[in-house]
């Protein structure tokens, strides 16, 4: 399958653009980005064109990477899905339930493959973890903490503006509810706070009764910083094992799953239509914050 890589920032390159070029189904034949001097240093990198118009990368290829800010992203992604390019999309897939809609229908109309890359959707243990704990069932409720810096220890995303804009509710929750909904089923209720050091604390009611709790933060003190998931229930109390692999081999097996879902126009679990719901709990969670009211959705 040949790719166009839209974006050229540290992960594009040295998430996305390294498992491209390395996996055996994919052709990495082109990079796109805002500014022409770094998708030049991409391109050089990695033996491929830079492209200075957008769409003419997306007319050469058969699916895009992107790697983008979430409202960059679902612009570029509708556009490629409208001419029939599969895509592979990063977390969230946009900043408004609105843009995810269009995305969608643009996936829809289309026919086209998609995949949203949830880092630990695509860990083996995390993903077998989540399928028994769904045949187990008996959960009332789960709590999720994302307690992460962008500032200090050099972090390459230490000048990214989104996330400065939208902290750690738009860019560490949608990790969390990768998992949670993945268990506990499709959200009804989001109530949220905002709290100390920039964090969010969301509460959301699930259709079978379980409610799940999580605390999201870019701005965590260095003795802080560390993620967690537990889910309680009739089976006790049981944590979400930790990633056991990188960040290329797990964005490796997302382009692994993205070919075989375009191979067979075979939905996949983690596609925009997921993405979506990601997206409808952040911005409701973004609501209640604003309003000070639990929304329904």
């Amino acid at each position: 399958m040949r790719f166009g890589l839209l974006g050229t920032g540290y992960w594009a390159a040295e998430t996305q653009g390294t498992a491209l070029a390395a996996h055996p189904e994919a052709d990495l034949v082109g990079v796109w980005g805002r500014d022409s001097a770094k998708a030049q240093a991409v391109a050089d990198r990695f033996g491929i064109t830079a492209y200075a118009d957008v769409d003419a990368l997306i007319a050469d290829v058969d699916a895009v990477s992107i790697a983008l800010p979430p409202d960059v992203q679902a612009e570029l992604a509708t556009r490629a899905a409208t001419a029939g390019r599969h895509l592979l999309l990063d977390k969230p897939l946009s900043l408004t339930l609105a843009a995810a809609d269009r995305l969608v229908a643009a996936v829809e109309k289309n026919d086209v493959a998609s995949v949203v890359f949830f880092t630990s959707r695509f860990q083996t243990p995390v993903e077998e973890f989540i399928r028994e704990a769904v045949t187990t069932g008996g959960w009332t409720g789960a709590r999720a903490d994302r307690f992460a810096s962008i500032y200090g220890d050099d972090s390459p995303y230490a000048d990214s503006s989104w996330r400065k804009e939208v902290g750690g509710l738009w860019d560490v929750g949608p990790h969390a509810l990768a998992v949670l909904l993945a268990v506990l089923g499709m959200p009804t209720a989001v109530t949220a706070l905002p709290g100390a050091d920039n964090t969010t604390h969301v509460l959301v009611k699930h259709m079978l009764g379980a409610v799940s709790s999580l605390t999201l933060t870019l701005e965590a003190p260095s003795l802080l910083k560390g993620t967690e998931t537990v889910f309680h229930g009739t089976a006790g109390a049981v944590q979400v094992p930790e990633h056991s692999s990188s960040s290329v081999d797990a964005f490796g097996s997302a382009i692994s799953q993205l070919v075989q879902a375009a191979r067979h126009r075979a939905p996949h679990p983690c596609g925009v239509h997921f993405g979506r719901l990601v997206v409808a709990v952040l911005e409701a969670a973004e609501t209640s914050m604003k309003e000070s009211r639990t929304v329904t959705l």
